[in-house]
């Protein structure tokens, strides 16, 4: 009890710690104008496809534009950041962002930009951050110590929404004086600068294991989520907080132009408004956590998104309208930064591009779906149906942590952890050689027999979250006493792999409280495909 108080009573880093490293602070900066500029592109797109269309699901569509991209790149990006240079892969995507900014600000001016073309230059975009998100949530670690992971992924929060609440307000007023052209501009700018700080970012040199092939990659970083209950759970509850959260964004440019009479200055002041509220919901953050359990606090937050959805629904004040926003704003980010930040923390290092990736599919994904059915929704039923069946569908999602809540995984050791022997072979086989069936048997008495086989359950799990594909434990029918482990993993690379760093801490305490039922260390053999 003295040391749980002891760790208690320790502070956790400050929210802003992480900007004392000067790269960090750097990249940081520079990815704030960028998402500045993106939300300022955003409002550009939506507004200009009010003036052309009037059509409540195409201005829905442009949410679902530049979202859909990573729904579709999402494992392909997160292992080409996990088998490439960082580094050199952001440089060349902001390349191709620069590429389509100045065909879209060009073709702007020059007012030719048809609904159609701006949806597909919007699409790409979308393509560009698709592949931005995983390389830049995978250089986090090699900038900032694990301590400050949390805090780090908090200033990811404060930047995404302080440029909500600052780039809509900028891009009402440039629309308003100036027109979309130069938003659209002055976005394209912003990929410019990314480029040119990650340029001159020289990060240490490492000295680290070959890559992985690129399609091996894709399949192990599918199968690490497949197989990891927590990281499935936390998926989870960001797409039921998400899907009816979705509705906000989706048509708030409607409510501002047609519900309150606004133009874009005005949509610009209620965007400003849930980025007020957002910045300020991620500075309360590590009162609010010191304060509620995790769970309480996502239950909080569907609750008062749930109203702030009805408020909408049902208000034409826009002072009322100003007003709910700014609590939608802290709710957005109590819910998202707290997923993102368990997300970071849980997933081992030699995935976690591709578990965060993952996590962006989820996050973009019912985004996109939601915008769509909102929208069309909207067009059938109207705004008020609409806002309030998203409502209902938040508050059905914030009751369902009765049954799923979020894990608590603070005392897990996510640390790589090297303690498996390493094999000795008569034979040599080629990296890529496989299928390889590893065997281990295990004597176990007869009164321990079921606690060991409910121990090898949280094993197989390791095991298939590691590299393997199939698993099965089995019992010797001559030897009772007799158990083996069987797993099957493609290659021989991907073996060696899980001897040299994909296991944790806690796949090696699960392991040993398995071992600890038998009467003595496994015999380990390596089958190698006799073709």
């Amino acid at each position: 009890m003295s040391a749980q108080s002891s760790t208690a009573r320790v502070a956790p880093p400050s929210a802003w710690a992480p900007l004392r490293v000067a790269a960090f602070r750097s990249l940081w900066l520079a990815l704030l104008a960028s998402n500045i500029g993106t939300w300022m592109q955003t409002v550009g797109a939506q507004w200009l496809l009010v003036e052309q269309s009037g059509t409540d699901t195409l201005v829905a569509v442009v949410q679902t534009a530049s979202t859909l991209p990573i729904v579709l790149l999402a494992m392909p990006s997160g292992a080409l950041a996990d088998t490439f240079d960082r580094r050199r892969l952001l440089i060349g995507v902001q390349a191709f962002l620069v590429a389509v900014g100045v065909l879209l600000t060009i073709l702007t001016f020059a007012q030719r930009m048809p609904p159609t073309l701006l949806l597909t230059l919007t699409f790409a975009l979308g393509a560009g951050q698709a592949l931005t998100a995983p390389a830049w949530q995978a250089v986090i670690p090699e900038l900032v110590p694990r301590p400050q992971l949390a805090s780090a992924s908090a200033l990811g929060a404060i930047s995404m929404n302080l440029a909500r609440a600052v780039g809509p307000a900028v891009a009402g007023v440039l629309i308003a004086r100036t027109g979309v052209g130069v938003v659209f501009a002055l976005n394209t700018l912003s990929f410019i600068l990314f480029a040119l700080v990650l340029w001159r970012w020289r990060p240490p040199a490492t000295v680290s294991a070959a890559p992985e092939r690129f399609a091996a990659a894709v399949r192990s970083g599918g199968r690490y989520v497949r197989h990891s209950p927590v990281v499935r759970r936390i998926l989870l509850r960001a797409g039921l907080f998400l899907v009816p959260g979705s509705a906000l964004w989706a048509l708030l440019p409607l409510v501002a132009s047609r519900r309150l009479g606004l133009g874009s200055g005005g949509y610009g002041v209620l965007l400003g408004a849930v980025g007020v509220g957002a910045v300020a919901g991620a500075l309360l953050l590590p009162q609010l956590r010191a304060r509620w359990s995790l769970n309480r606090l996502l239950l909080v937050a569907g609750v008062g998104f749930a109203l702030v959805l009805t408020v909408l629904a049902l208000s034409r004040s826009e002072a009322v309208v100003v007003a709910a926003l700014l609590p939608a704003g802290v709710a957005w980010v109590m819910v998202l930064s707290s997923v993102n930040a368990a997300m970071q923390l849980f997933l081992p290092n030699w995935v976690r591009a591709r578990g965060l990736a993952i996590y962006q599919m989820v996050f973009a994904g019912a985004q996109a779906a939601g915008a769509l059915v909102w929208g069309a929704l909207s067009d059938m039923w109207g705004l008020v149906p609409a806002h309030l069946t998203a409502a209902v569908l938040m508050l059905a999602g914030a009751a369902t942590l009765r049954w799923w809540p979020m894990r608590d995984t603070t005392g897990l050791n996510r640390e790589p952890a090297v303690f498996w022997p390493e094999p000795h072979l008569e034979l040599d086989p080629d990296s890529q050689d496989g299928p390889v069936l590893v065997t281990a048997s295990y004597p176990v008495s007869p009164d321990r027999a079921a606690a060991f086989v409910e121990a090898m359950e949280a094993v197989r799990r390791s095991r298939l979250r590691t590299g393997a594909v199939r698993w099965g434990l089995f019992r010797d029918g001559e030897q009772p006493d007799r158990f083996v482990e069987a797993y099957l993993v493609p290659s021989w690379d991907e073996h060696l792999r899980q001897h040299g760093g994909r296991l944790t801490g806690a796949d090696r305490a699960v392991e040993e409280r398995a071992q600890a039922l038998a009467d003595g260390p496994p015999q380990v053999s390596h089958l190698l495909s006799a073709r």
